[in-house]
C-alpha cells in the first residue's frame, strides 16, 4: 500500500547535547548536521508499488531528497569532517579549516567566512567545539568581554548588559585621559595665581570627579541589572587613583583625591543598596554583585566600606523567621554560630520604604522590633513609628500597648503636634497616606487622609486614657496649651451631639473631685478610669476629669494661651465653675491665674463666658 502525501517540509533535529553520547571524541559524530529539513512532494499511487514483503513493515521510504542545511557551528557541518581534540591551537587539524556557506565559528559566534582568527596559529578558532572546557573558557572570554570580571555567564548577558559593557569601555577610556591629565597637573598661573619664586603645580582632582559623577547619573537611567553593573565597574575604576603631593592643594573634596573617591563610592553603594532591597534581582546576581565589590582593591581609607554591600536577600531565613513571627529573638544557631539579624542604618529605612509600599505593617513591626544597626539614635527615630505602623494594620489597641508610659518610652519622646497626630488616628480611625522614616513626617505633611482598614475609632474613655497617659510621661505635652484645647474639645459634647452636656446632679459634682484626683494621682502604668464613676453619667465623668487634669495643670505653672483652653468650655458652664472651685484651694495660684487672664484678654477678645468668670 502506498498513500499519498501532502506537500509539506518535515524538520529533523539531532539530539547531540545528550551528555551519555561520548562519540563526540571521534571524528563521525562530530559530523552529524544539527538541523535540517526535508520537503516532501506527493507521490502518486501509481509511481510506488511495493511488494507484498513490505507492506508488513511499520516505516517504508518512499522518497527522498538532499536536506536543506541550516547555520550550524563549524563541529556540527554535515558537509566537512570535523576533528575533536581539547586545546590545539597552533595549527587546523585534519581539514578542521575547510568550511560551508552555514558554517559558525563557535568562538566568535558569527560566520566562520568572516573570522580572523580561524586558521591563526596559536588561536587557531577552526578547531574549537563545545564539548571542550578550554574552549569554552575561551568562548565565554571573547563574547563576555568586560563582563566576565563579575563571573556573569552567557544566558545572564542580554542587551541591556551589552550595552552596558560598551558604555563602561568608553567610560574607561575617557578616565584615563583624564587622570593622566590630573597626574601631569597644572600650573599656578593657569588657576589666575602668581606667587613670586613659586613653579610649584596643582593637582585638581575635580575633573575626574566630574566625569565619574556623569556617567553615574547615566547609569541611574539604565535598566537596573545594567545600571549595577556599570556603578561597580565604575567604582573598580577610580578606586585606585592616589594623591599626587603638592605644593599647593585646593580647598575642595570634589579636589581632594580620598575626599571625591569617598563621595563616589557611597553613592555607589547607596544606589546598590537600594537595588538590592528594592529591585528583584536574582539571589545568584546580587551574590555575583557582592563578590565582584568585595574583591575591590579598597585602600585603607575606605577599608571600612569593605562589607556595605552585605545585603541579606528577602529570602534569609533568618530574615523570613522574623517577618512571619517565628523568631521573636532576631538570632538563630545556624552551624554552631550564632547568626545575629544585624543590618546596616541604610539598609533598615529601605526595608522600611519597601514594606510600608506593600502594606505589610505587621510584618515590619517584627522586623523593627527586634533587628539591630550601626547608628542606634537615627533608628531610635525608626523605632518610635511602631506605634503608627501599628495603627495602620487597623490595630489601635496594640498600638497604644505599644507606646509605653515609662520616661524613656515612645511616648516621652512625643512633640504636642505627633500627639495631636495621634489624637486624629485614634478619634477618625483615619491615617495620612505617606511612607515615613521619622515621627516628625507625620506632623509636617500635606498628604491626604484615608481611612485605615479595618481599623474603628477608639471609644472616648479610650482617649482619654491614651492622653492622660502621654500627659503624664512628656512634659511638652502636658505644658502645650493646644494639646489641651483639642482634648477638651473631644470631651465637652455628648456622642452623637453638637451641644453641650447637660450638669449632672449636685451630689455627683461633689463626690467627683475625690474620684478624680485619686485617678490622676495614681501613679502606676496605666490609667484606671472606675466603672462605677461611668455608670451614671459617662459624659460628665469623662469632662471632668479632663477638666480636673486641667486645674492640676494649671496650678503647677502658667498656662498660655488659657483663653482657648478655657473658650472650649463655654456650653458646659457647670464645668467651668466646678474648675473655679478647685482652683480655689490655691488662692495665691489663683490670683496669679486671674491676672494672666486680664493680661491676655487686653490683647485678645475671650468669650463672654470666660469673661464673666475673670471678672468674677
Amino acid at each position: 500500500m502506498c498513500t499519498a502525501v501532502d506537500n509539506r517540509e518535515i524538520i529533523i533535529l539531532s539530539d547531540d547535547d545528550d551528555e551519555d553520547d561520548e562519540g563526540c571524541e571521534q571524528d563521525v559524530s562530530c559530523s552529524e548536521p544539527s538541523v535540517v529539513i526535508v520537503e516532501v512532494e506527493d507521490v502518486k499511487k501509481s509511481d510506488c508499488v511495493l511488494p507484498p514483503s513490505a507492506l508488513d513493515e511499520d516505516l517504508v521510504v518512499t522518497f527522498s531528497r538532499p536536506a536543506e542545511v541550516l547555520p550550524h557551528a563549524r563541529y556540527d557541518c554535515p558537509i566537512h569532517l570535523f576533528t575533536a581534540t581539547d586545546c590545539e591551537i597552533r595549527a587546523p587539524l585534519a581539514g578542521n579549516q575547510l568550511i560551508c556557506d552555514q558554517c559558525f565559528c563557535y568562538i566568535c559566534d558569527k560566520l566562520a567566512s568572516s573570522c580572523v582568527m580561524w586558521c591563526h596559529s596559536g588561536v587557531c578558532h577552526c578547531n574549537s567545539h563545545k564539548r571542550s572546557d578550554f574552549w569554552k573558557d575561551i568562548r565565554n572570554s571573547t563574547l563576555l568581554g568586560g563582563l566576565k570580571t563579575f563571573n556573569l555567564t552567557l544566558s545572564e548577558i542580554d542587551a541591556h548588559l551589552r550595552q552596558a559593557e560598551m558604555m563602561l569601555q568608553c567610560f574607561r577610556r575617557e578616565l584615563t585621559v583624564q587622570f593622566s591629565s590630573y597626574l601631569e597637573g597644572k600650573r599656578l598661573e593657569e588657576y589666575g595665581l602668581s606667587i613670586l619664586n613659586h613653579q610649584g603645580l596643582i593637582h585638581d582632582y575635580t575633573p575626574v570627579y566630574e566625569s565619574v559623577s556623569s556617567f553615574l547619573n547615566k547609569a541611574d537611567k539604565q535598566d537596573g541589572r545594567a545600571a549595577a553593573i556599570m556603578r561597580l565597574g565604575a567604582a573598580e575604576d577610580f578606586i585606585q587613583h592616589f594623591q599626587i603631593p603638592g605644593t599647593f592643594i585646593l580647598q575642595s573634596s570634589k579636589a581632594n583625591v580620598a575626599e571625591a573617591k569617598a563621595l563616589l563610592l557611597q553613592r555607589i553603594v547607596a544606589s546598590l543598596q537600594r537595588q538590592m532591597v528594592m529591585a528583584d534581582f536574582t539571589a545568584e546576581f546580587t551574590h555575583k554583585l557582592q563578590d565582584f565589590y568585595k574583591r575591590l582593591n579598597f585602600p585603607a581609607p575606605l577599608k571600612r566600606m569593605r562589607n556595605s554591600l552585605c545585603v541579606r536577600p528577602w529570602d534569609d531565613i533568618l530574615l523570613v523567621s522574623v517577618l512571619k513571627g517565628q523568631n521573636l529573638l532576631g538570632f538563630r544557631k545556624d552551624k554552631g554560630k550564632r547568626d545575629i539579624l544585624t543590618e546596616q542604618i541604610s539598609v533598615v529605612l529601605l526595608r522600611t520604604e519597601l514594606l510600608q509600599h506593600q502594606h505589610r505593617y505587621r510584618e515590619l513591626c517584627r522586623y523593627l522590633q527586634v533587628v539591630q544597626t550601626d547608628k542606634p539614635s537615627r533608628f531610635q527615630e525608626v523605632q518610635d513609628l511602631i506605634p503608627f505602623f501599628t495603627c495602620m494594620e487597623g490595630n489601635f489597641t496594640s498600638a497604644l500597648h505599644s507606646l509605653p508610659s515609662s520616661i524613656s518610652g515612645t511616648a516621652s519622646r512625643f512633640t504636642p503636634n505627633l500627639f495631636l497626630t495621634y489624637l486624629r488616628i485614634f478619634e477618625t480611625a483615619t491615617a495620612p497616606k505617606l511612607i515615613v522614616s521619622q515621627p516628625t513626617q507625620l506632623c509636617y505633611s500635606d498628604a491626604e487622609w484615608k481611612p485605615i482598614k479595618d481599623a474603628v475609632p477608639l471609644k472616648r474613655a479610650e482617649l482619654v486614657k491614651f492622653a492622660l497617659r502621654v500627659q503624664r510621661c512628656c512634659s511638652a505635652v502636658y505644658q502645650d496649651s493646644l494639646c489641651w484645647t483639642h482634648l477638651l474639645k473631644i470631651v465637652n459634647t455628648p456622642c452623637g451631639s453638637l451641644s453641650g452636656i447637660p450638669a449632672p446632679s449636685p451630689e455627683f459634682l461633689n463626690n467627683a473631685k475625690d474620684v478624680v484626683y485619686s485617678i490622676l494621682l495614681d501613679q502606676s502604668a496605666y490609667i484606671h478610669i472606675p466603672r462605677a464613676f461611668q455608670l451614671e453619667y459617662p459624659d460628665q465623668a469623662l469632662l471632668l476629669l479632663i477638666t480636673g487634669a486641667l486645674g492640676l495643670r494649671i496650678l503647677t505653672a502658667a498656662l498660655s494661651p488659657a483663653l482657648p483652653v478655657l473658650n472650649t468650655l463655654k456650653d458646659n458652664a457647670w464645668a467651668l465653675r466646678w474648675l473655679w472651685d478647685n482652683l480655689s484651694s490655691s488662692a495665691d495660684r489663683c490670683h496669679a491665674f486671674v491676672q494672666e487672664i486680664e493680661q491676655e484678654l487686653k490683647n485678645t477678645t475671650g468669650s463672654p463666658v470666660t469673661v464673666k468668670l475673670c471678672s468674677s
